[in-house]
């Protein structure tokens, strides 16, 4: 049986996320391109990927126990766009911007390869998730996370915090190398995140379908 601490023990991870999330936000602040703060951008990295493991955490402990809560159905998705959408909001800002100075990788702008329209189009489709989840729930349509989703989860809480080893490591500004490798995995990620939104836009013709409630 469990005990009510133990019951509360989910959702107290979903709060500790929520916290480190802006304790992420300030240590990144403290970072400024390429090489100024490193030891901030660590803080930033280690604190990201503490957050992410309780993301796994809570769900887990909370089917294991059978304790879902109205709390933590709300709680737990917005720490996570909190945490996941911040992050990418922050590494498409300017202490993240390549100075004209550097040896090389001049055409490099971001040393996180994150530019804002990356981070509108990830939060378009957040929204969009959201919104028809809702529409859907509220119509009694079953509209639970797909697998695309999950993944796309966990592809992005990987690829951020190697970004960030990335750019503390090997500053893209200043090896060719990096630049590539971030590139890449930045517009890896972008995709994906598009792609995961399909499986819910397909719903779409199921949902103009229903009637308004009266």
């Amino acid at each position: 049986m469990t005990t009510g601490r133990h019951a509360q023990l989910p959702n107290l991870l979903t709060m500790i996320r929520g916290l480190m999330a802006v304790m992420f936000f300030i240590a990144v602040s403290n970072y400024h391109s390429p090489n100024q703060g490193v030891f901030w951008l660590w803080i930033a990295t280690g604190l990201f990927i503490v957050a992410a493991i309780t993301d796994f955490l809570d769900g887990y402990l909370a089917r294991r126990w059978q304790v879902v809560s109205a709390f933590g159905r709300v709680m737990d998705p917005f720490c996570d766009k909190l945490l996941v959408i911040g992050a990418f909001v922050m590494m498409s800002g300017a202490r993240f911007e390549v100075p004209e100075w550097t040896q090389s990788g001049h055409w490099i702008t971001n040393a996180t390869g994150v530019m804002p329209w990356m981070v509108v189009i990830m939060l378009g489709r957040e929204l969009f998730v959201t919104s028809a989840r809702g529409v859907a729930e509220s119509a009694g349509i079953a509209f639970g996370a797909s697998w695309t989703g999950k993944a796309k989860m966990v592809l992005q809480a990987t690829v951020i915090p190697i970004v960030l080893g990335l750019i503390a490591v090997a500053p893209p500004a200043m090896h060719e190398w990096s630049a590539w490798a971030i590139q890449t995995l930045i517009w890896i990620t972008v995709l994906v995140t598009v792609l995961s939104g399909i499986p819910y836009a397909m719903a779409i013709p199921q949902l103009m379908r229903q009637k308004d409630p009266v």
